[in-house]
């Protein structure tokens, strides 16, 4: 199928929806279930961004340009995900308890205000991954526009560079949550010092990587092609010298590179 032809089943697969509240982070999956459902609803559209402390700064005001931008109508609640029972222990299904919180409250402001569905931006290749938060989805019968249209990670590029979203090309992004190894403990403080560390990397001109945080020792991931820049003496000294500012007492860079749900692996490992 050309583009066309794609975006002409997602918007009728958005149609039957009738009014819908889209769960809204600002990425490119959620950014293009909100442009397709305001253009083929319109104020029976509404995009709702959770605040959290796992949602940094950056990715809100992205979050609030790319709203704009589309037009959809946009609101912000404000969630604790360590505040929720067996969160902060950092369980194998710790996005479940997540999820469940955010869509609960997604399902109660669409019943009071009167919107029949409630919608997120998981796509057909979510499937193939260690995603709980898709059981949490299914159990609050939350749709996906994306997935049940059948439509992967480049199909959605694609669509989304058709209709000329700003944030196409922006790299995936997942919750801070996922810096973390499995069973280690997330705190405010640990997010504050990822968060920190991530800024700085950001700040250096790396679009896609990760800082995983383990203990005392920060392992950053960034794509193979970028990492002999990193490792140039001036630019090697200067990361260690900031991380350690940070609060870290090693700095590692990971010789495999970035890769999404690098976390998961010890799970992998251990079914096997």
């Amino acid at each position: 199928m050309n583009t066309q032809e794609k975006l002409q089943i997602l918007k009728e697969n958005i149609k039957k929806l009738e009014s819908v509240v889209v769960a809204f982070s600002g990425g490119v999956d959620s950014s293009l279930v909100a442009k397709v459902c305001y253009d083929v609803l319109g104020n029976k559209a509404l995009a709702i961004t959770a605040r959290s402390e796992t949602y940094p700064a950056h990715e809100y005001e992205e979050a609030q340009r790319i709203a704009q931008e589309i037009g959809i109508p946009h609101m912000t609640i404000h969630t604790s995900e360590l505040g929720i029972k067996g969160f902060a222990e950092n369980p194998p299904n710790r996005c479940y308890f997540c999820k469940s919180e955010l869509f609960g409250k997604l399902q109660e402001i669409a019943k009071e205000k009167g919107f029949k569905n409630v919608a997120d931006g998981a796509n057909l290749d979510d499937v193939n991954e260690y995603r709980p938060g898709l059981d949490a989805a299914r159990e609050l019968e939350v749709r996906s526009p994306l997935r049940e249209s059948g439509l992967r990670k480049a199909d959605i590029r694609e669509i989304s560079k058709y209709l000329n979203l700003s944030n196409w090309d922006k790299p995936s992004y997942a919750c801070m949550s996922s810096r973390f190894p499995y069973g280690q403990s997330i705190t405010e403080e640990k997010l504050t010092i990822v968060a920190a560390a991530e800024d700085y990397m950001r700040g250096i001109g790396m679009k896609q990587f990760r800082v995983r945080h383990h203990d005392t020792i920060a392992r950053i991931e960034v794509l193979p092609d970028d990492i002999p820049l990193l490792l140039q003496d001036d630019k090697r000294t200067e990361i260690v010298k900031k991380f350690k500012e940070i609060g870290y007492k090693y700095v590692t860079l990971d010789m495999e590179g970035y890769r999404s749900g690098s976390m998961n692996e010890v799970l992998t490992d251990k079914k096997k």
